[in-house]
């Protein structure tokens, strides 16, 4: 079997399973859409591969995903190169998101994680800081959720071995939460 054959039918596979978190996904995107009803922000990060999907969610959010609409009010605490490394520098790499959060979160925003090994203290440590600050929080993660594990509102664990996978599974799940954002903003 090729290599594109054996991953595009482990990608249908694994695609099919998040149809078990169909109503954690509404119940995500009930969120999101009103804290921004609010007036409130949507803050999102990740690491690595995990940081490109935080800024690809952000993206869609700030410019659109389907349709033109106002700009939604969302910002990726992973795209400040001086805030990463002045924090990771004075502070330390952990804190990189919780420093932000601290700054940015207010009661009622929402804060969304990537992680596809739930793993990354600096995640852990943002979604912490988020709760007691008052936010709403939404993790998506991967393997078996790692240490973020219980740790969100919403979660919605990618149960795979292959970061791979578990990053395609979040960019479809990234994409439904802003497909049914706008929906439920009246942004069809």
């Amino acid at each position: 079997m090729s290599i594109l054959k054996h991953n595009t039918q482990e990608a249908a596979e694994l695609l099919q399973q998040l149809n078990a978190f169909s109503d954690t996904t509404e119940n995500a995107a009930d969120d999101i859409a009103n804290t921004l009803r609010s007036g409130g922000r949507l803050l999102a990060c990740g690491n690595g591969g995990s940081a490109a999907e935080a800024a690809h969610l952000t993206t869609e959010l700030v410019v659109r995903y389907k349709n033109d609409r106002p700009a939604y009010a969302a910002l990726c605490l992973n795209a400040h190169g001086g805030d990463l490394t002045a924090i990771g520098n004075d502070y330390e790499f952990d804190r990189v998101f919780e420093r932000q959060v601290e700054a940015f979160g207010r009661t009622g925003d929402c804060l969304v994680v990537f992680s596809s090994s739930g793993q990354s203290k600096n995640i852990l440590l943002a979604l912490e800081k988020a709760k007691a600050l008052g936010l709403k929080t939404i993790a998506l993660l991967g393997k078996d959720g790692g240490v973020c594990s219980g740790k969100a509102d919403h979660e919605i664990c990618v149960s795979c071995t292959s970061t791979a996978r578990i990053q395609e599974a979040h960019l479809l799940l990234l994409h439904t939460l802003c497909d049914l954002v706008e929906t439920k903003l009246g942004h069809e």
